[in-house]
């Protein structure tokens, strides 16, 4: 299935999701004009057909005091499969790099990077993403503002 595939009341069940993913089956049957069980038969068959792939809590990392951000450029010094491979296993295990992006760039990987500090960052930096399997340089470009941060896909 894809986005041809899905009707108005598809739709409207997805963007109800993205902005009350807890919201319940009735209240998202009346807002989206249908009755209570082809919306639930709806959201299963989205569910289960893997366009909706979860439900989770939006935590806000600025009042949990991570709110230096900085991107980093990666270039690896090799890009054959398995140390790609092995590269991506390292970055999972590492907390506090929030998302990982191979890119087609004069760089290999974006790395999005969530600190309390500049020093915590400096840290990570050093300790951490430097010694990354097959890392051969780092840029770093430091966030001064989040224009848009939730997460949320646009309406469809």
């Amino acid at each position: 299935m894809d986005f041809s595939d899905l009707d108005r009341f598809d739709r409207e069940i997805l963007n109800v999701l993205g902005e009350d993913g807890r919201i319940s089956v009735a209240d998202l049957a009346r807002r989206i004009g249908l009755s209570k069980s082809p919306t639930q038969t709806r959201l299963k068959r989205l569910e289960a057909e893997g366009i909706i792939t979860g439900y989770r809590a939006l935590i806000d990392p600025i009042r949990l005091g991570l709110d230096h951000v900085a991107f980093v450029e990666v270039k690896l010094g090799d890009t054959r499969e398995a140390a790609l491979s092995k590269f991506n296993a390292a970055v999972a295990r590492i907390p506090e790099i929030e998302q990982a992006h191979m890119m087609a760039s004069h760089f290999d990987y974006l790395l999005k990077v969530r600190t309390r500090s500049m020093s915590a960052y400096r840290q990570v930096l050093g300790e951490k993403i430097s010694s990354l399997p097959h890392v051969s340089a780092t840029s770093t470009y430091v966030a001064m503002q989040a224009v848009k941060e939730d997460g949320a896909l646009a309406p469809v």
